[in-house]
């Protein structure tokens, strides 16, 4: 998908003012003539933007304003290093909270709404990108945070609250609560929004047939506003992201070679409307492909598949390549298998193990179930590994995101 004569403008604008304020940038844009960019062209040949570069700038290198300008300002979570320091102007904020209302919008929301919002707050931008949203749409927002599961089922019966926006994590540990305790019928939930982890097929069905709700994803990262750059619509699992803020490509993760559309690669992003940390070309290692055909939703704000793992997020055992959207694929095909599942690698006689681990489906043989785990991994990955099956609840719930491979190869 090439990128329109408006986005290219909005572009040039960014390039001039990131290489005259930005320390980041006004060395990458070194003998660029942002004026110069008029076509898709001259756009694939600017530099892209690594992470790296974003943490090893000083304190704000990557801020394209004045400090007099910035009102806030957000970190990554540093989970794969040091945190990354992210400046706002006011109309940042703002162009933030209108995209979230968009996706609230895209999920059916209304003013009527109660929205319990569970995801962290602080300096990370999940709590207050939902709930800034909520507030721009005009429903009602239930800024509780994380943890405490005791209170959130409080208040989700007490409250009545009507949209769960949480991590499938702790969207799975709530619906599990809520199934055990017997309050389906106290619960009057309509709708979850889950972002901030890689989930599949097996974990929504969960989710949505414990707690009776239709299901959204919704994407975002730190560097990139947050959440709420992107969601999925009523029509299937295809995300819808705003093209009058970012532009998007598909990348081959090896060579940075711009794919065709409908191809899985790395997304980069462009932010087109970003003052004080615009991005050019942002490598976000998260793995997609852009769906270029209508959506049967009759919406026209352009689509991607729904995030399919992290290129970094690849485990190699036995020279063989592993990323986490393979394994829900072979757990997915596999009838009796739940949604909770672990990796555990080892080294036994100089040789790399996996590991397996996974839960059972109440009725069904774990031994026979690990056969056909063990047998379409094989078929599906080229691998053979160890397989278990275990029961429901067997394995570790999380209240943020659920660590999903053990290493202990080192």
């Amino acid at each position: 998908m090439k990128p329109t004569p408006e986005q290219l403008a909005l572009v040039r604008e960014r390039l001039r003012a990131a290489k005259e304020n930005s320390r980041l940038y006004a060395e990458k844009l070194r003998g660029i003539d942002p004026g110069d960019i008029r076509s898709a062209e001259d756009f694939r040949a600017l530099p892209f933007t690594e992470k790296s570069e974003l943490r090893d700038g000083c304190e704000m290198g990557v801020c394209a304003c004045g400090e007099e300008e910035v009102v806030r300002i957000h970190m990554s979570s540093g989970t794969t290093g040091v945190p990354i320091v992210i400046p706002y102007t006011a109309k940042d904020v703002d162009d933030w909270a209108e995209m979230f209302a968009r996706c609230y919008r895209m999920a059916g929301l209304t003013r009527r709404d109660r929205v319990q919002i569970t995801p962290g707050y602080g300096l990370w931008t999940a709590g207050i990108g939902f709930q800034a949203g909520c507030e721009r749409l005009g429903a009602m927002a239930i800024p509780i945070g994380p943890g405490n599961t005791e209170r959130q089922l409080n208040i989700l019966v007490g409250m009545r609250s009507t949209v769960l926006c949480a991590t499938s994590s702790y969207a799975l540990l709530i619906a599990e609560e809520v199934e055990r305790r017997g309050l389906e019928e106290s619960v009057a939930l309509r709708k979850a929004i889950i972002g901030s982890e890689c989930w599949g097929d097996k974990m929504r069905q969960r989710i949505g047939s414990a707690l009776h709700v239709e299901l959204y994803d919704i994407y975002g990262l730190t560097e990139v506003y947050g959440p709420g750059i992107a969601i999925s619509c009523g029509a299937g699992d295809a995300m819808h992201y705003w093209d009058d803020f970012l532009y998007l490509e598909i990348i081959d993760p090896a060579t940075g070679e711009v794919l065709p559309d409908g191809e899985m690669g790395e997304i980069a992003i462009t932010t087109l409307r970003k003052q004080a940390a615009p991005l050019i070309r942002y490598r976000t290692h998260d793995l997609s492909r852009i769906l270029p055909e209508p959506c049967p939703c009759g919406a026209n704000w352009p689509r991607i598949a729904r995030i399919a793992g992290r290129s970094d997020d690849r485990i190699k055992v036995r020279g063989v390549n592993i990323y986490p959207g393979q394994i829900l694929d072979v757990l997915s095909e596999v009838e009796g298998v739940s949604s909770e599942y672990q990796v555990r690698l080892s080294r036994e006689g100089g040789k790399d193990e996996m590991a397996l681990l996974f839960e059972v489906e109440p009725g069904f043989d774990p031994v026979r179930v690990a056969e056909e785990v063990a047998r379409a991994f094989r078929q599906n990955v080229g691998l053979r590994i160890r397989t278990e099956g275990v029961e429901i609840g067997a394995l570790p719930r999380s209240e943020k995101k659920t660590v999903r491979v053990i290493d202990q190869r080192h």
